[in-house]
Order: C-alpha cells, then sequence, then structure tokens
C-alpha cells in the first residue's frame, strides 16, 4: 500500500501466526496481526495486498446500490438467487401473511404496512430450514459437526464459527443462488477444523468445492443486492 491507503492494525492475543486483511462496507481497510508482530512485516503484508485492495475498492466505488424496495405491486424480491415478482392479495385472513406460490411472493392487503417485517420473517424461516438441511448433508458427508445453528440479522458477515463449533448465518444469504449459500456454509464448516485462514484451510475448502473461488466472488460482487 506504501502508504497510499490508510489502515487501521489490530492487534490480537489470540491470534498466533497470520496477518489478515479486510475491507469494511464503508471502505474503511482492517489488518489483524499477532501481538509482537514486527512493524516491518505488517507494512510488507499490506503491501503485498495492494493490487487487492485497490481492486475492492474500485469495485465498492462501481457498485450500483438497488433502489429502496417500496413493497409495491409486481416489484421484485430475492430467494436463491431469482427474482420473484409480489402480488398483494384481497385474502385479509391468509396465513402466512406472506408466501411464495407458483412463481411470485403473495402478500395479504392487510399487512402492507408491515410488508418488510413479512420478508424478513419468511427469509428468516427459509433460511433456518434450508441452511439446516444443507449443513445436515454437509457435516456428514465431512465428518465435521457444529454444535448448533444460529440465524442472525448481521448486515455484512454471512456466516461464522465460533470457538466451540456453533454456526451462525445471516438471513439475508437465503437471498443468494444456492452454490453460493453452499460456499458460505462449508466455510464455516471448514473452520471446525482450521479455526483461522490459512493456507491449509483454503485448501481444505477447495478440495471439497473446487470452484469456491467462484462463489466467493459472485458474493463480492453481488453483496449489496442482498439487502432489504
Amino acid at each position: 500500500m506504501d502508504n497510499q491507503y490508510k489502515y487501521q492494525l489490530i492487534l490480537s492475543k489470540k491470534r498466533k501466526k497470520t496477518i489478515s486483511l479486510h475491507i469494511k462496507e464503508d471502505g474503511k481497510i482492517l489488518v489483524y496481526a499477532p501481538c509482537g508482530t514486527s512493524k516491518s512485516e505488517i507494512e510488507k503484508f499490506v503491501l503485498s495486498k495492494q493490487s487487492w485492495v485497490s481492486e475492492k475498492l474500485s469495485e465498492k466505488e462501481k457498485a450500483v446500490k438497488p433502489a429502496e424496495k417500496h413493497f409495491l405491486q409486481g416489484e421484485e424480491f430475492l430467494y436463491l438467487g431469482e427474482l420473484y415478482p409480489l402480488e398483494i392479495e384481497n385474502d385479509l385472513h391468509q396465513e402466512p401473511p406472506l408466501k411464495l406460490s407458483f412463481g411470485r411472493f403473495i402478500l395479504s392487503q392487510n399487512c402492507i404496512k408491515e410488508a418488510r417485517d413479512s420478508f424478513i420473517q419468511w427469509y428468516k424461516k427459509e433460511a433456518k430450514e434450508k441452511l439446516s438441511e444443507r449443513v445436515y448433508h454437509y457435516s456428514n458427508r465431512l465428518q465435521l459437526f457444529p454444535r448448533g445453528i444460529k440465524i442472525t440479522s448481521a448486515k455484512f458477515r454471512w456466516g461464522s464459527c465460533s470457538r466451540d463449533n456453533n454456526l451462525c448465518f445471516s438471513w439475508r444469504i437465503i437471498m443468494a443462488p444456492l452454490n453460493v449459500l453452499d460456499y458460505v456454509l462449508i466455510h464455516e464448516l471448514v473452520h471446525i477444523r482450521e479455526k483461522n485462514h490459512s493456507k491449509r484451510f483454503w485448501s481444505s475448502l477447495e478440495s471439497i468445492m473446487p470452484d469456491y473461488k467462484k462463489h466467493r466472488r459472485w458474493l463480492r460482487t453481488h453483496e449489496i443486492l442482498l439487502r432489504l
């Protein structure tokens, strides 16, 4: 980066060897390093990431923000990578108030004012069911078993794996294509065995999902669309 980019350095006692760099949604650059890491080593690492940071900041600047949702007739909403139009029904007693049926979202007219909350609750329910099903499949296949699964409302973190192997996923990931969803959950399952993003972690992930970079790239390019 050679002083071209400013970054915030975060030193951690828990981190043993690896240095990592993260760009937040607002463009702020965070560098994580183990306590005791020399300044020259950190600067060398940051400099090695210069091209990557430049590329990612450029992508963020060019990203087109989606129009704010108004929950109107015909407006389209994502689910597993596909867009479905919204239809507002006169059935005031429809249960649940929002459902996906025959290629369209159907919302009870009685719940228009709570449309956003209805969508969030629907996405959370679908995320819990779909992710639980997929995690069960892959955890048995990989023999990597989490202690539990939780759906969160995180805006900028798609998944996480705690020290005691509890997995968390943002409900927003249910809007992404299934292959991208699988990439996120496999990523977190691998963290049960490898707790950091070492070369061994990425090699393990690639052995399971050889095209994971394509799905990671899709997520980075389209993450702005996974909003409500």
